[in-house]
């Protein structure tokens, strides 16, 4: 079972079926996904497979407002196993987050990052954190600023296969010395 993270404005809580319509709601949305390297919901079955089996896994939660927990705005999670494309060595895992649109520039993401980093490395026992973006996405360049990031590497041919495409990405990392440094 998945721990359940609060900060001052926010609840993260796991993906649950019942919060497929919220998940299509701004998963859908053209600005979201293809900026994350992944396709605009079309449907709210596939939202529902997604919880089903992206989000189950690993360390993801649903971006709740506090007292509108039942509509999730978006999502964050720690990725614990790389893969071929995106290796992770032992202590490492990946950072990824969305938030739906009419959510965006309230600082609820870096708010969410910053108490999913502080699981990571308290309770998980992670040594650092990498996490990517594409190229042009500077949203989410600006997130990693916010929490303290630094750059590690660009890749010129990152294969977002979701998208059928290759994009520039650019990967920063943040250690757990670092971390309590910024965050005491």
């Amino acid at each position: 079972m998945r721990m359940i993270l609060e900060t001052e404005r926010l609840l993260l809580r796991g993906w649950r079926d019942e919060d497929a319509p919220s998940l299509f709601k701004y998963a859908s949305d053209e600005r979201i996904g293809p900026a994350a390297g992944w396709p605009p919901h079309k449907d709210v079955s596939y939202s529902r497979a997604v919880i089903r089996t992206v989000f189950a896994r690993d360390e993801v939660y649903a971006i709740c407002l506090k007292g509108m927990e039942k509509e999730p705005v978006g999502s964050i999670g720690l990725t614990l196993e790389g893969s071929k494309e995106r290796p992770l060595s032992e202590g490492e895992a990946e950072l990824g987050y969305w938030i739906g649109y009419p959510f965006w520039g309230r600082g609820l993401v870096p708010e969410a990052a910053i108490e999913i980093l502080k699981h990571g490395f308290m309770d998980l026992g992670l040594k650092r954190v990498l996490c990517g973006y594409f190229q042009g996405n500077e949203r989410s360049k600006r997130v990693q600023e916010k929490c303290c990031f630094k750059y590690l590497r660009t890749n010129n041919d990152t294969k977002v296969i979701m998208l059928g495409e290759t994009k520039v990405e650019h990967i920063n990392v943040l250690t757990r010395e670092e971390f309590f440094f910024y965050y005491k």
